[in-house]
């Protein structure tokens, strides 16, 4: 390995380079200055499930990799880590979500290196990356165990608990990697010329509190009422899901058949659903604080929430991503969406009607 590094030795088959890349564990690959591949090793082909001759001189953005970050943005073509530390010479670490050939998303760890010749030109880029599933599956349980701790010791206890463990100069606020989910009634201001004030507070009040119940019990927290929307917080997207599920499938069709049994008409919803990187703490005054989340991730949350059928739920690809597989497979690719102060437009995608 006293060569010369250059796209020649690079491209060239068995070097001593060659054979030490191959022998990693963790899945590497080399792309030139262009960003095509150029070297693809046998831990990239075990965890991609590509094979070193389908991406060879190919780029990840030609459907192939097309990573995502942690809020669902293209980095392939809109931000790409590679593209940075030809350009900067800067290593760049992060997770990602690329694409398995098999079509789903999973979360990587990588991290992204300049190659340099004997004259310090950079004439490559190199990412180690490894597939940290398990890693984060672990996190998502520590986190609901964490929270499963709280309801069995006092208020107190915890803080006390939880002030040992952190800094005592800890900031009031912190980001966090949450999925957000946005809930609406539909026509709800029709609705309440329809019907006295009483009625429409009850009506909310029963509708909310069906949802409270079916949040709490797929480990989520409702962050606030707004009117007559919610918006939910939950540590694993999967449990997002499946609460939107089982609220817009099961729980509000039987809500409305004991309606339709007294004679009352139907109450609709809307459902977004978006995951990624938030910042969490206390908001308010003095007087008055509360606990909340904010963020782009919210506000597009909400966006896609506005762009939902009645009686339908809408989730990004930074929530689908994160997904197991056999709660994937019930959605479909709706369509591509340009959402206000987003550069790019995002994926969205809908709970099949032909569901498993």
């Amino acid at each position: 390995m006293s060569e010369e590094i250059s796209i020649e030795y690079l491209e060239r088959e068995h070097t001593a380079f060659r054979a030490v890349m191959n022998s990693i564990f963790d899945g590497v690959y080399i792309v030139d200055r262009d960003r095509r591949i150029i070297f693809w090793n046998r831990g990239a082909e075990e965890i991609t499930g590509y094979t070193a001759d389908e991406v060879a001189g190919r780029r990840c953005a030609d459907n192939i990799l097309n990573h995502i970050d942690e809020n669902g943005r293209l980095l392939c073509t809109a931000a790409c880590p590679l593209q940075h530390t030809l350009l900067t010479g800067e290593e760049v670490r992060a997770k990602v979500y690329p694409l398995h050939k098999s079509g789903r998303r999973f979360p990587v760890m990588t991290h992204i290196a300049p190659l340099e010749d004997g004259e310090g030109d950079i004439v490559a880029g190199i990412e180690v990356f490894r597939d940290i599933s398990r890693e984060e599956d672990f996190r998502i349980l520590q986190e609901k165990f964490n929270k499963l701790v709280q309801r069995y010791v006092s208020r107190s206890a915890y803080e006390q608990i939880m002030a040992q463990a952190e800094s005592s100069d800890a900031p009031t606020s912190r980001t966090r990697d949450l999925t957000v989910l946005y809930l609406d009634i539909v026509g709800f201001t029709a609705l309440s010329e329809k019907h006295p004030a009483p009625e429409v507070v009850r009506i909310l009040n029963d509708v909310f509190g069906m949802c409270d119940v079916i949040t709490r019990e797929k480990h989520g927290d409702i962050d606030k009422f707004i009117g007559d929307a919610l918006m939910a917080v939950f540590i694993d997207a999967n449990d997002a899901v499946e609460a939107s599920s089982t609220i817009v499938t099961e729980a509000m069709p039987r809500f409305n058949r004991q309606r339709s049994g007294r004679g009352l008409e139907p109450i609709q919803l809307r459902v977004g659903i978006n995951s990624g990187i938030v910042v969490q703490g206390e908001v308010g005054t003095t007087e008055r604080k509360d606990l909340t989340v904010i963020g782009d991730v919210v506000n597009t949350a909400q966006r896609i929430e506005s762009m939902c059928e009645p009686d339908s739920l809408l989730i990004s690809e930074s929530t689908y991503a994160r997904l197991r597989e056999n709660l994937a497979n019930r959605f479909e690719f709706r369509q591509d969406v340009k959402v206000k102060n987003k550069a790019e437009p995002i994926k969205v995608f809908t709970l099949a009607r032909t569901a498993p």
